[in-house]
């Protein structure tokens, strides 16, 4: 690496690795629920069956995600978010090892419990390389991965799958990883003692308080940092972890339902094949990526407005809950595209949604524990996430058995719309409404 320029933008160098990683990590999520038909077909899968393989990964992922935090503040993001992506790259591949729904569960765990790190690393990332004005927008940028992931995976897993098995699906998404890895270890150094940083970049990173306690007891406990190593630090003393983990344990179920049902929604309920489910999926997960830029875009902008970073967090969120309720209307469409143009909304909302929430946490605490504290949320979020594939199984089985199926997806899309409502009352609880906002 050579000398740094006067001036430097490298943090959005960095911000692009954050993206690339997270989109692998949703692409080798997404294959199984794209393979679901010709799956299920050969392993006899019941829709239980199904949401017991998904409850295995989002148990395992959440059990992890503490551990993962935990090690990645002991190591640091380089070689623990390195770690992450070995364990989630070979467990994706194991998945063509599977010969039935037990190997499938002991592949998901694995690649559960890999891909608990990303997250962590990524916000801790963010937390280490953006002041805190431009953070939502990082966290928005990375985290569009997530549906570019799912963009790609429609459009690619079929076609392997088709022309080569579906063992080999599994084998080249779960390679990519590999790749990134390569890139990650050339690229990446904190910035103080990164070369390619320049002083002025530097400055811009450091140079704006990374903490913002939501109320006096908090300050204290934030005040306490100075007195006790980081592992250490009173996480729960602060109130916001509650908002933050309520936040997560509502609207993680629903996300995991967008991504490992909607392929077998559209396929049951529309009689999508494999060749016809990639239009309708690449237009739902790319109104997702552009609903995570725009929603870090929005707060990032009321913020450099001179709105309160947590008015613009509050208001902002409000409007991406709101924005979720119209999926309780699918049961009134009778064609496919309006469906398709409410679930877009309805995704791209959760996406701007997801943005912020991690924004909150990142506000609310020091980047020294900031791993330990997103590992909490999403151990949250997939704590519900565990539960719900269970309850999404046995409904759809009791109305197919009924031969009612449609109305046990509507059950479950009613739910969906009321659980961000619900979510945005417990953050202003615990966040929005223990900062005193001003203009």
């Amino acid at each position: 690496m050579g000398g740094a320029p006067s001036s430097s933008n490298y943090r959005w160098i960095i911000v692009g690795l954050l993206f690339f990683a997270t989109t692998i990590n949703y692409l080798d999520r997404q294959v199984i629920s794209l393979l679901k038909p010709i799956l299920e077909k050969e392993f006899s899968w019941t829709e239980s069956d199904y949401g017991n393989i998904v409850t295995v990964f989002t148990f395992f992922y959440g059990a992890s995600t503490l551990l993962a935090g935990y090690i990645i503040d002991r190591i640091g993001t380089k070689i623990g978010y390195i770690g992450a992506i070995l364990v989630w790259s070979f467990a994706a591949m194991g998945h063509a090892l599977a010969g039935g729904t037990f190997g499938f569960m002991i592949a998901r765990g694995l690649l559960g419990i890999g891909e608990a790190g990303n997250f962590p690393a990524s916000i801790k990332t963010v937390a280490e390389w953006f002041p805190q004005k431009e953070r939502a927008l990082a966290v928005g940028i990375f985290n569009s991965g997530a549906n570019i992931g799912a963009v790609v995976a429609p459009a690619i897993v079929p076609w392997i799958a088709l022309v080569a098995g579906w063992q080999m699906a599994f084998i080249a998404t779960g390679a990519l990883g590999f790749v990134w890895i390569i890139a990650w270890w050339y690229y990446y150094e904190v910035p103080a003692r990164h070369k390619r940083v320049s002083p002025a970049e530097l400055a811009h990173i450091t140079g704006e308080p990374t903490v913002e306690p939501s109320v006096a007891g908090d300050a204290a406990a934030t005040d306490l940092l100075a007195d006790t190593t980081p592992m250490r630090y009173p996480i729960f003393a602060n109130r916001a972890i509650w908002g933050f983990m309520s936040g997560k344990l509502l609207t993680d179920p629903i996300w995991w339902f967008f991504l490992f049902w909607l392929p077998s929604y559209l396929s049951n309920i529309y009689h999508l094949d494999l060749k016809k489910l990639g239009a309708p999926l690449i237009v739902i997960y790319l109104a997702a990526t552009i609903g995570s830029v725009g929603g870090g875009w929005l707060s990032s902008t009321l913020i450099q407005k001179g709105w309160h970073p947590t008015r613009a967090r509050q208001w902002a969120m409000a409007l991406f809950a709101v924005c979720i309720t119209p999926v309780m209307a699918i049961s009134q469409m009778g064609s496919m595209w309006p469906v398709i143009a409410i679930l877009s909304l309805a995704v791209a909302a959760h996406q701007a949604w997801s943005a912020n929430i991690f924004t909150v946490a990142a506000d609310q605490f020091p980047k020294q524990v900031l791993s330990r504290v997103v590992g909490l949320g999403t151990m949250a979020g997939t704590l519900g996430g565990a539960v719900f594939p269970l309850l999404v199984g046995r409904i759809l089985d009791h109305y197919k058995a009924l031969g009612s199926l449609s109305e046990g997806y509507y059950i479950i899309f009613y739910i969906a719309g009321l659980a961000y409502l619900v979510a945005w009352a417990m953050l202003y609880i615990f966040v929005f409404s223990r900062v005193k906002a001003r203009s």
